[in-house]
């Protein structure tokens, strides 16, 4: 079974652009039938969709988010990356990656000055 862990800051300025890393291990990103999601939940809020990568390294994005995201992999560390550009408060939450019914536990950003 596949087991997904987020890293990056705790903690990002306001316009600078956020970078965080999912790790996948137990399963290649590059194995069929694998869809690999980004989804962040803000504080009080439900779970948002931000971008899906397929096996073949196909993306799709949020249409809200479209302009200032972008995700990426790297198949020689089974590494999942994700930009996300022009930080506000806004942006300040839980996020996470997920595989097919796997999931990360999460790492939290926060927005601030």
């Amino acid at each position: 079974q596949a087991q997904l862990q987020e890293s990056g800051p705790g903690l990002v300025n306001p316009s600078q652009t956020l970078s965080l890393t999912c790790t996948v291990s137990g399963a290649s990103i590059t194995a069929d039938n694998y869809y690999w999601k980004w989804i962040r939940q803000p504080p009080g809020k439900g779970l948002e969709w931000l971008a899906t990568i397929t096996s073949s390294d196909t993306v799709y994005y949020s249409p809200s988010l479209k302009s200032r995201i972008s995700v990426s992999r790297d198949t020689a560390r089974n590494q999942l990356t994700l930009q996300l550009s022009s930080v506000t408060p806004e942006d300040t939450a839980v996020y996470y990656c997920q595989g097919n019914h796997y999931w990360g536990q999460g790492t939290q950003v926060t927005v601030s000055s």
